[in-house]
């Protein structure tokens, strides 16, 4: 039986948490045709005018162009996974490389802290558990978090609770 159909443990809460990029594919090639496009007209502008290197730089321009989106694309990778049961909260943190950090909680110990800006909203999230703080859902946007935080509060109020069992018909 598999820990997420256990029924004397049941899933309270459960979320992946991952980073948001905003241009697919097919609009990252487009981005770079067009920019490439230009950068090569420029470039040839530049030396019919007689100043041949600035063509170089403006193919490097769109070459760095290039590599920026890739290494944003593969930092998309990473990942967070919440999961809450009447008995344990669990975060794993999965990098862009597939290193895996893995941490557990008590529910009934852990402390969901934010850190509000007025004009932003919530900045920060922080599960603080015997004096010590771990930052989570640090990919999500200020009312991402305030949802998300809504969320596991309500998780972690319902394990502090204790689960209601009934009896089997």
């Amino acid at each position: 039986m598999s820990p997420d159909n256990d029924p004397l443990e049941p899933t309270l809460f459960s979320a992946v948490i991952t980073p948001h990029r905003s241009l697919n594919r097919f609009g990252f090639w487009l981005l770079i045709g067009a920019y490439g496009l230009i950068s090569f007209m420029a470039g040839i502008a530049f030396l019919l005018m007689g100043a041949w290197p600035v063509f170089g730089f403006f193919g490097l321009d769109a070459l760095l162009l290039y590599w920026a989106f890739e290494l944003n694309y593969r930092r998309a990778a990473a990942y967070e996974e919440v999961r809450v049961t009447p008995s344990t909260l669990t975060l794993r943190k999965v990098s862009h490389r597939g290193q895996v950090r893995e941490w557990a909680f008590n529910p009934l110990w852990v402390r969901l802290e934010k850190v509000v800006h007025a004009e932003f909203g919530i900045e920060r999230l922080s599960l603080v558990s015997r004096g010590k703080e771990l930052t989570v859902a640090g990919f999500l946007g200020p009312d991402e978090k305030a949802s998300f935080a809504a969320a596991l509060a309500g998780a972690l109020a319902e394990a502090r609770r204790g689960v209601r069992r009934t009896a089997p018909p």
